[in-house]
């Protein structure tokens, strides 16, 4: 029986929500989760500079962001050699990294860039 279906024996529609969800409980290590661990399961949440707060699917793989401080754009990247770095350097200091968040802000050079000029 898939997921949808499951739903829909239990009276529900099978939104896309509701399965993600399902899928939460279905891969948990633990049986009973509050609703802030489900939410932590499926969203995470970055916190930029600019007090601008962006949501995004948890799917388990890392990356960075880099933001325009003018039009305010987000765009994810992944580098390698950034993430060895990182490691190195906490390692030369005496730390073992566990996480981190790398935001780096510059100004868009888009030529359609709609705040470019203001």
């Amino acid at each position: 029986m898939t997921n949808a279906d499951e739903l829909k024996s239990s009276g529900l529609k099978a939104t896309l929500p509701r399965i993600k969800i399902l899928e939460v409980f279905q891969h948990a290590e633990r049986r009973h989760m509050t609703a802030e661990d489900v939410f932590k399961a499926l969203l995470t949440r970055s916190n930029f500079e600019s007090g601008k707060s962006v949501f995004e699917l948890n799917e388990g793989q890392h990356h960075d962001h880099l933001v325009c401080m003018d039009c305010g754009r987000v765009e994810e990247f992944y580098d390698p050699e950034i993430e060895v770095r990182q490691r190195a350097i906490a390692a030369q200091r005496g730390f073992e990294l566990q996480d981190h968040a790398l935001a780096l802000y510059a100004r868009c050079v888009r030529p359609d860039c709609p705040r470019r000029g203001k």
